[in-house]
Order: structure tokens, then C-alpha cells, then sequence
């Protein structure tokens, strides 16, 4: 069975703005030029999503969701929650340095108040479970205000605009401060940077953002399942 017309509509415009936005950089597409691929007007297009983050807002939910299912399968493979964490913020600024489309959609993410507060929500609630250990008797309010300093340093990792700090010192340096936001010890804390930059993080960051893309075009399509009657 077919979608409704106005699903294929809604699903068609999200592929279209998603492979515009990975062809040409989120920045760099209009609300005008996502409506003139897909041959319709721009008041076709906003009826469905009224704002360019709105259609932004989309893919930040698949990015946390990618996220937590990388986070999920590393730690089944033996790797702590605290080092999958830490590999995350290594892999997206290692594709930033590499690829300004990366950079270009991680950097909205984060300026964006719309898609900003889905990724402090999600990861707060993340961090409620992977720094347990370490912030006993937290409440709820703690881990919001926490999330709040954290978002700020991997917004100041990835937006670096200084070549004479090296990716390997960002690195470090943002991963040492959020760890000590978390009460993680300073003795564990070497050892979790030590491991994460030991890993080839330059190629594991395109090709995590590569199995990213993958995992956005197969998410669209199971958002509008081919079930419904037209």
C-alpha cells in the first residue's frame, strides 16, 4: 500500500532537504532552494515544516539516537560507558577538522536554540546513566546545569577556529573538563584520554559520520513506512 499524499509529500521534502543539506552544508540551503528540487512552492514546503531547523531538528533527534546506538554496541563490546562518551565527542570533532559539511551540520546543531535543547535533553538523561557512579545524590536540576557547561565546551571544540591548537590538545582539554564536571578522578580521567586519543580518530571521525548519513537515509524511510492507504 502507498503513503497518503501529504506523507509522500512530508517525506519527500525531508529526503530532498537532508541530501542538500549533506551535498551543500546546512548553512548554505534555503527553504527556497529545498522547494525549486522538488518543484513546489515554498508555502507547500513550510506548511510541512515551518522553519529550516525544524527540518534540522530531525536529523539532531537521528544524531542522538545514532549516538546512543554506537554508545550501546561499544559498551557490549567491552568498552565503559565513560570511554564510549568520550570516543563520541573525539569522532565529531575529528570529522569537523576533516569535513566542513560535518562541521557546517554539527556547529548548527549546536547554535540552533531548537536543536541545542534536544541534544542537552538527551544527553542529559545519557549522562544521569553513564556518571552515576560518580554523582551520587545528584538530583535532576544538577545534571541539567552540568549538561548546560558540557554543551558549551563541545561547542568551543568544534567551533575552534585556531589552526595553532591541535586537535589532539582540544581534545584532551574538553574531554579533562567534562570529566571533571562528572567527578570522574583525575587518574581515571588520564587514563580515559590517554585511550581515546590513542585510537586513529582522524578516519574512525569520516567514517563514523559516513555510517552516520547511512543511518539517517534508512531512518527516513522508517518514518514513513509504505502501509498506509492513499
Amino acid at each position: 500500500m502507498a503513503l497518503k499524499k501529504s506523507e509522500k509529500t512530508k517525506r519527500d521534502i525531508l529526503r530532498t532537504a537532508i541530501q542538500l543539506f549533506f551535498e551543500n552544508g546546512y548553512s548554505n540551503v534555503s527553504p527556497n532552494a529545498i522547494s525549486k528540487e522538488l518543484n513546489i512552492s515554498t508555502g507547500n514546503l513550510t506548511y510541512y515544516y515551518p522553519t529550516k531547523e525544524h527540518l534540522l531538528s530531525v536529523l539532531v533527534d537521528d544524531l542522538c539516537k545514532f549516538q546512543r546506538k554506537l554508545i550501546d554496541d561499544e559498551t557490549k563490546e567491552g568498552i565503559s560507558s565513560v570511554m564510549a562518551v568520550c570516543l563520541e565527542l573525539m569522532t565529531m570533532a575529528s570529522a569537523c577538522e576533516s569535513n566542513p559539511i560535518a562541521k557546517d551540520f554539527f556547529i548548527s546543531s549546536y547554535q540552533s536554540p531548537v536543536t541545542l535543547k534536544i541534544i542537552r535533553e538527551n544527553d542529559t538523561e545519557r549522562s544521569k546513566e553513564v556518571y552515576k557512579e560518580y554523582c551520587k545524590g545528584w538530583t535532576d536540576e544538577q545534571f541539567e546545569e552540568a549538561e548546560i557547561l558540557v554543551s558549551g565546551i563541545e561547542y568551543a571544540t568544534l567551533m575552534s577556529l585556531d589552526e595553532h591548537v591541535s586537535l589532539e590538545t582540544r581534545i584532551s582539554g574538553a574531554l579533562d573538563k567534562i570529566l571533571i564536571i562528572y567527578g570522574v578522578p583525575e587518574d581515571l580521567r588520564k587514563i580515559k584520554i590517554q585511550k581515546a586519543l590513542s585510537y586513529d580518530y582522524k578516519n574512525i571521525g569520516e567514517r563514523i559520520f559516513k555510517e552516520f548519513k547511512e543511518y539517517v537515509d534508512e531512518a527516513t524511510s522508517l518514518r514513513f513506512p509504505a502501509t498506509r492507504i492513499e
